[in-house]
């Protein structure tokens, strides 16, 4: 669920020509302060037109463009919003596919599968590699850290799997064993105050787990929000995906099975409420990091300026259709708490952690059964990414719990 597939990938890349369009339309907006929330002040301009406006100061730095350059390429790092997994405690599909046959078998049906083979044989994947200087599109960390599954194999990096349950539940080796073993039991003799203290250690050592929609959450937007600015400048690789928490979790990636006997059951309303919600909260946090941490005015910088304006909007609406929810209005007013320009780290990144203190919050203390005002919000079955599958891999219905 956290890491892009290369058919959707693809697809962005192949519509370049229209983005290209939208692009130049939505700039020549920011410059005339078009995309400017009427709640922003004069100084929380979009990224990409901020910039603009410090046009002068950049153009006395025109002589030092080189060495600017190549600093810039020595430090990209801080213009990176991802933390790579510890991929030395990947124990890779296989072992999950041990318990979990149903889940395996719908995977197999997903995108996330496909692209271990799909994407590095792609096009549009080849073009971007060579403009990154990338030889082998699965030696890369660059690549390899969202595109695929990797272990370590000597001293060398092997991926074994496109994006797979260690993906998003994160690297399993302290925890995978200790999540199926029901305490030394079986799952009928094991006591409900072990099976508490069992997933109590599980979290201790690092599974995400569905209970967790927040870190799950982060971990989507991780890789669907391009964590890379040189890959997006110079490689040409697209921003992001339309990456929507609700309607990708939903759809064909979803398997809900193992507590209802093969069926592949859609999350119920309070909890897609909650999905909404937080989903809103990350793409916020994560895209306001990525504008931090730009450091050119080019193509990368504005459209995570432009995520930050949309995902604004939709909190901002968020707020006033539960107007009894404090966090939820304090998670739309961190939002619009620093400026959208570039050199602006330390706001960005306090309005950044402000926003996930606020999200935290949501989650701790609601269970989305107060926010049926948000049901006309949440994108409807039809929207929903790919089809939903049963345990055996074909085609399921969608039941709610």
């Amino acid at each position: 669920m956290s890491r892009l597939t290369s058919s959707r990938f693809m697809e962005q890349i192949r519509n370049r020509k229209m983005l290209g369009a939208i692009f130049m339309g939505v700039v020549a907006a920011c410059l005339c302060g078009a995309l400017a929330s009427p709640v922003l002040s004069q100084d929380t301009k979009p990224a990409a037109a901020e910039a603009k406006k410090d046009g002068k100061s950049k153009s006395s730095r025109k002589s030092k463009k080189s060495k600017k350059s190549k600093k810039s390429k020595k430090s990209k790092k801080s213009g990176s919003v991802k933390a790579a997994a510890d991929i030395r405690k990947i124990v890779g599909p296989n072992e999950c596919a041990e318990c979990h046959k149903e889940e395996s078998e719908i995977w197999k049906k997903t995108h996330h599968f496909k692209t271990f083979k799909s994407m590095p044989r792609s096009k549009e994947a080849r073009a971007i590699a060579n403009k990154m200087k990338i030889k082998r599109i699965k030696s890369k960390t660059l690549c390899l850290n969202c595109h695929f599954t990797t272990e370590v194999k000597g001293k060398k990096k092997k991926p074994i799997a496109g994006i797979s349950c260690e993906s998003c539940h994160s690297p399993g080796k302290d925890w995978y064993k200790v999540h199926s073993e029901f305490s030394g039991k079986t799952e009928k003799t094991e006591t409900q105050a072990e099976e508490a203290a069992r997933w109590k250690k599980v979290d201790k050592l690092g599974m995400i787990r569905p209970s967790s929609i927040y870190k799950l959450a982060k971990n989507c937007y991780s890789c669907h929000v391009v964590p890379q600015e040189e890959l997006v400048n110079v490689g040409g690789h697209p921003a992001g995906s339309p990456f929507e928490l609700v309607s990708w979790s939903q759809g064909e990636v979803r398997h809900n099975t193992w507590y209802s006997k093969g069926k592949n059951k859609k999350a119920t309303a309070s909890r897609r409420r909650i999905l909404y919600i937080v989903g809103v909260a990350v793409e916020l946090e994560t895209a306001l990091r990525a504008v931090a941490t730009a450091t050119e005015s080019k193509e990368y910088a504005f459209w995570m300026a432009r995520r930050v304006d949309a995902a604004r909007k939709k909190l901002k609406a968020l707020a006033t259709a539960l107007p009894n929810l404090p966090e939820v209005s304090r998670l739309a007013e961190a939002g619009y708490s620093a400026a959208l320009k570039l050199n602006n780290q330390k706001a960005l990144t306090a309005a950044a952690g402000q926003v996930a203190k606020e999200a935290l919050a949501v989650v701790g203390k609601y269970d989305g059964s107060q926010m049926a005002a948000l049901d006309r919000m949440i994108p409807s079955e039809d929207k929903y990414k790919g089809k939903q599958a049963d345990g055996t891999g074909k085609q399921a219905k969608n039941e709610a719990r």
